[in-house]
């Protein structure tokens, strides 16, 4: 499994050495091992911080598997990432401006056939082709879970990955083989924890995968960087339900400012 991922990343890399965009775009691609995390929800809340900081979003929404982002922003989009890389539509047509300012999505399609894409590296291309466009300050990727090559390519071709997990130890394991593949190629990994309910017992974890990495000799260059936590409240999936963003309808509660912990930790840190 690892070889091909090195195979794949030594072809990303050299395309990204080749295509430098002149841009001040950053890319943060936003992954878990597991399914079921919250990741589409965090992502979605985040965006939205983010946007009343005054920056310019972009979301992908990347999960092949469960496309949802365009439920969580209440959206019925046009055109579709696919529409893009399939040739019929481009880049510009497929930019679906979201109800909040500042956030633009670009929407997923729910089942969609990878396999005729395997190494073709077009979807490093299209974020590549959205970089350049230079409109957006972030542009935050929201893949699906596990480590195929259609998530290898959105990890390899961000400097700034983020990895949401939760304690459950089949979401540390997840955690754990992310760390692997990402210390081969990549200087750094973001962990950030939901569903925990207090930032120490996230940090402790972390610090363990930290330790774990350093027994097991992963490359000694290769940070693991915690960023927070953020509690788990009964309000977020009924506010996902009625297509709100939490972190908007509770603008003063406590885990809207563990999202912005979050945040805080992410800008100061990514490149």
């Amino acid at each position: 499994m690892f070889n091909s991922i090195s195979n794949q990343a030594s072809k990303l890399l050299n395309l990204t050495r080749n295509k430098e965009v002149n841009s001040k775009t950053k890319i943060i691609t936003i992954t878990s091992g597991k399914g079921g995390v919250g990741k589409s929800t965090f992502t979605a809340n985040i965006a939205y911080l983010l946007s009343k900081r005054g920056f310019k979003v972009a979301v992908i929404d990347a999960d092949i598997g469960l496309a949802n982002m365009q439920v969580l922003f209440d959206l019925k989009p046009r055109y579709t990432f696919f529409d893009y890389i399939e040739g019929r539509n481009t880049i510009t047509e497929i930019l679906t401006q979201t109800s909040y300012e500042n956030i633009t999505l670009i929407a997923g399609k729910s089942g969609y056939q990878y396999a005729n894409l395997k190494n073709s590296l077009v979807l490093t291309r299209v974020v590549n082709d959205l970089k350049s466009l230079n409109k957006y300050d972030l542009i935050l990727i929201d893949t699906g879970a596990g480590l195929n090559e259609y998530v290898q390519e959105f990890l390899l071709i961000s400097d700034n990955v983020l990895a949401l997990t939760t304690t459950d130890p089949s979401a540390l394991t997840d955690v754990y083989a992310l760390m692997k593949m990402l210390s081969v190629h990549k200087e750094r990994l973001f962990i950030c924890f939901n569903h925990t309910k207090n930032y120490k017992i996230g940090e402790t974890i972390a610090n363990s995968l930290v330790n774990l990495a350093k027994k097991n000799r992963l490359n000694q260059n290769f940070m693991v960087e915690y960023i927070g936590n953020v509690s788990t409240s009964s309000n977020i999936s009924t506010t996902s339900r009625l297509r709100k963003l939490f972190v908007h309808e509770f603008i003063n509660d406590e885990i809207t400012k563990q999202f912005h912990k979050v945040i805080d930790s992410l800008l100061n840190n990514i490149k």
